[in-house]
């Protein structure tokens, strides 16, 4: 049942980041502003546009490589695989978002937006975690067959 719940919110999350990513990239400039140092690190808007549409494209493949490779016994690691493609799809949304204020031209307080690019670090590296503390619990607390 679980799988099924995380299956919806990872194609939710998908779709949430194509909508957010389509608008922020119709009000990208031409060049984009990655890095902003002496010598600004700056790409095209049509590189930044594929280059992130692969990086999301194969992790979200993933999960069908995944479902493909593990039978149907292991729906825990299917859920919690699922769970991880969610919250790298969380993290592209906010790194998207981030990267189409940046170079907008509205006056914003960019100290404020870093709670949430490092929260949604902080809930990636929760997740990653979450495997093998799970796979600990079950293997030292689950009742034993008599």
């Amino acid at each position: 049942m679980i799988l099924k719940v995380f299956k919806g919110v990872w194609f939710l999350s998908l779709v949430i980041f194509l909508i957010i990513f389509i608008y922020d990239y119709a009000s990208l400039p031409a060049q984009v502003i990655i890095l902003e140092q002496e010598v600004p690190l700056m790409v095209s808007r049509d590189v930044l546009f594929y280059s992130l549409i692969s990086i999301v494209a194969i992790t979200n493949m993933l999960v069908f490589v995944v479902s493909r490779l593990f039978p149907v016994t292991e729906e825990d690691f299917k859920s919690w695989f699922y769970g991880l493609v969610i919250t790298l799809n969380i993290f592209f949304i906010v790194c998207i978002s981030f990267i189409g204020l940046y170079n907008s031209t509205e006056k914003f307080d960019y100290d404020r937006i870093g709670i949430i690019i490092y929260g949604s670090l902080v809930l990636f590296a929760i997740w990653i975690l979450s495997w093998p503390v799970y796979r600990l619990v079950l293997k030292y607390f689950s009742k034993q067959p008599v």
